[in-house]
């Protein structure tokens, strides 16, 4: 009888052990969208300015525990840079061609190292440090967003910003006009999606 009860014992062990990685695996969740809106702020001689594009490619993979994002283990997010459009055309050409699109058709984030931190229910603040990389120029940044997690459907929402200096990635300010109206240095860079579970 005592033999049968420590079998049982042992197997209750051993399954649990077995069980436990499956678990930590099932916490961990890839998330992704395919129209990430990306806009790029900033200012000129002129007036301010702004391209926006909704074709961003995000995938991310968070900790979930229960209806809380609790960490973040991977995140990648390209943009086609031609995909970023102003109000202005002539805006649009002189940024593709001070981005030098012909070769470097893409902007891109790649995570490093990530933490995140409640807010509240449901809530929380991602700080994501990682390579940027403009015009074929990569850089390690850290970048923050604001999150919720949707009960409703598992999706999470992110929005959050940075802001940096063109040249900072070797991306001379484009001018318009002739070089008559400059655009300024420093720009800001907007961002939000709403991630499904995959």
């Amino acid at each position: 009888m005592k033999a049968t009860m420590k079998l049982a014992t042992l197997g209750a062990v051993a399954l649990l052990i077995a069980a436990a990685p499956f678990g930590l695996l099932k916490a961990q969740t890839t998330y992704q969208s395919n129209a990430t809106q990306t806009t790029i702020k900033g200012t000129s001689t002129l007036h301010d300015w702004d391209m926006t594009s909704t074709k961003g490619q995000t995938k991310a993979t968070f900790k979930v525990e229960g209806d809380q994002v609790t960490g973040i283990t991977a995140l990648t997010f390209a943009v086609l840079a031609e995909s970023l459009k102003s109000d202005r055309s002539g805006l649009d050409k002189n940024a593709y061609k001070a981005l030098n699109t012909d070769k470097h058709k893409n902007i891109g984030f790649t995570l490093t190292s990530g933490t995140v931190t409640s807010t509240g229910k449901n809530t929380f603040q991602v700080k994501a440090t990682g390579n940027l990389t403009i015009a074929g120029t990569a850089k390690q940044t850290t970048i923050t967003a604001n999150g919720q997690f949707n009960p409703a459907d598992k999706s999470i929402s992110i929005k959050g910003a940075t802001t940096f200096n063109m040249t900072g990635y070797n991306v001379k300010p484009p001018t318009v006009m002739m070089g008559t109206i400059k655009t300024g240095d420093e720009i800001t860079v907007d961002y939000s999606a709403k991630l499904a579970a995959q």
